[in-house]
């Protein structure tokens, strides 16, 4: 069958573009996702996100290990159902400095300054906080404060105040730098995720389509023109989609180079050493990945109960009842946003808080009581990049990190200049009084020599790849400004892979706000034939 827009990626980019586009009765949109449905239960529970990791609405990742984190592989949860990330993530909303989206202007990327981006994002949002100028209140996106946070969070927004932090209650409004409680994309204590807030609500509509189960495999293209999608459904005999207007990828910052090479764009040597037809040279698919590294402080706690005790009967019955208690948490309550140095144009280094003692991979909380601080470098030098492991489409790619690779080392003390902050702040009243006792570094970790061995040895990600499909002008550039790919017709990505620098903050807003923008680019124009794109 052929449809106007055949979309790959059901997530937080793909629900929002096949909502808006088929806002549109004349407009025919399919939209692929590869994993199932998102009904699972633990999908609505604000505090039960980890309990999705390693399931089958989890691509479950893995880097390739590597010298600079101590010869590890690092673990990499990626949403596979209705909604993507934004189903299986911790929430949190903010969405960047403004000097992220001016930074993006100035590398060749017109258009997308903070005041070109900042309609979007209002216009998504159905804040609790009501319409300002930097709020939206009509928008499908419910973002809402939190209903029930843990005392401990509100003591560490009250001890880094006391360590000279200033009070922020509002991230996403005049300023990024301070420290506060976060704002989540919640509804009535329960999870929002794109698919709830835009794609389902869209569902009934006669021209949208929406297949789960769905694999893509290749991006049909007759000579450089994209014309429809290849793909396989729950094992099934492989199908193809055709496409009149485009192929959008949205299959995030590693489907959608991956899904790329596997169609021969991409570096020549790459795909020749796989076998794969070269149709379009491109030495920029899968390069510029860029994610930001957290190590943590790990804390038990004496006389306060932290999330060990959600699991009570008592506190499900006030979430199911009444969207109430502690599992309406997104776990990372609190944040601060801080410059290592102030003529720095934005904060490049967050410390998060959770009142929760996560083990070593931040799976599961252990069973004692405790809380982390984690500290994250917000604009990370060090660089990755995504590359194939075989032209199996089936087989995932081999994920290439580059951790604390950046040669000046720079990305390492940003982190140690946080574990040094965390440390003060939990040493400052009123976190000070509560039987608090360092478990890793460990106070006997402390020289600089000790405190970056353990960085190595406890660097994860923070679950926010981007960059791998950059937007911008250079040979290394995948998208123009409209998120069209260089050198090819009726093809756009538009996901976290076209961003061409990491923002100071988690990816999801921002996420969201592309996608907002490519529907109202799209919507604007009439398609125009593919002999006039040449």
């Amino acid at each position: 069958m052929s449809y106007d827009y055949v979309i790959v990626g059901a997530g937080s980019a793909g629900c929002v573009l096949a909502a808006r586009l088929s806002e549109d009765p004349a407009t025919t949109v399919l939209l692929l996702e590869a994993g199932p449905a998102d009904r699972k239960r633990d999908i609505r529970i604000p505090a039960a996100f980890s309990k999705l990791f390693h399931t089958e609405v989890d691509w479950d990742y893995a880097t390739v290990p590597a010298s600079e984190i101590a010869g590890r592989s690092v673990y990499w949860p990626r949403g596979r159902t209705l909604g993507g990330c934004s189903s299986i993530n911790a929430q949190v909303y903010v969405r960047g400095d403004r000097a992220d989206f001016d930074g993006w202007v100035a590398a060749g990327n017109p258009g997308w300054g903070y005041q070109d981006v900042l309609d979007a994002f209002v216009g998504s949002e159905h804040n609790s906080r009501g319409r300002s100028p930097y709020h939206g209140a009509d928008g499908p996106m419910h973002v809402s404060d939190l209903r029930d946070p843990h005392p401990l969070s509100r003591a560490f927004v009250d001890a880094a105040v006391g360590c000279g932090i200033a009070a922020n209650p509002d991230m996403n409004g005049v300023r990024l730098d301070g420290v506060g409680l976060t704002q989540v994309t919640q509804w009535r204590g329960r999870r929002e995720s794109t698919a709830t807030a835009f794609l389902h609500p869209a569902r009934r509509r006669p021209n949208l389509t929406v297949r789960t189960g769905a694999q893509a495999s290749r991006v049909l293209l007759d000579r450089r023109r994209a014309v429809g999608v290849q793909y396989r459904r729950d094992n099934g005999p492989i199908e193809v989609a055709e496409a009149r207007r485009e192929v959008i990828l949205a299959a995030g910052a590693v489907g959608s180079p991956h899904l790329l090479l596997l169609s021969g764009v991409g570096p020549t040597r790459q795909l020749h050493n796989f076998g794969i037809s070269v149709v379009h040279d491109h030495p920029g698919v899968g390069t510029n990945l860029a994610d930001h590294p957290v190590s943590r402080i790990r804390i038990t706690v004496g006389r306060t109960e932290t999330f060990p005790a959600t699991k009570r009967l008592a506190h499900l019955l006030r979430f199911l009842f009444a969207g109430r208690g502690p599992l309406t948490s997104n776990v990372a309550e609190a944040h601060a946003f801080i410059r290592t140095y102030p003529e720095l144009p934005g904060p490049d280094l967050q410390l998060l808080f959770a009142p929760v003692l996560f083990p070593a991979k931040g799976l599961q909380p252990s069973p004692g009581h405790g809380l982390i601080i984690g500290a994250v470098a917000l604009q990370p030098y060090a660089r990755g990049r995504i590359q194939l492991a075989s032209p199996d489409p089936a087989t995932k790619p081999a994920i290439h990190a580059g951790y604390l690779s950046d040669p000046g080392a720079h990305d390492l003390a940003v982190l140690l200049h946080g574990i040094r902050l965390g440390r003060r702040i939990v040493a400052t009243a009123p976190l000070a009084g509560d039987s608090l006792t360092e478990q890793t570094p460990g106070p006997a970790v402390y020289t600089d020599a000790e405190l970056a061995d353990y960085v190595r040895a406890d660097c994860q990600t923070l679950y926010h790849p981007v960059g791998t499909c950059a937007m911008g002008t250079g040979p290394y550039a995948v998208v123009d400004t409209e998120l069209r790919v260089h050198g090819l017709t009726r093809l756009r990505v538009v996901d976290a892979s076209v961003m061409p620098t990491i923002v100071r903050a988690p990816t999801n807003a921002t996420t969201i706000m592309i996608a907002e923008r490519a529907a109202t680019l799209l919507r604007s124009r009439r398609p125009v034939p593919a002999h006039s794109r040449q």
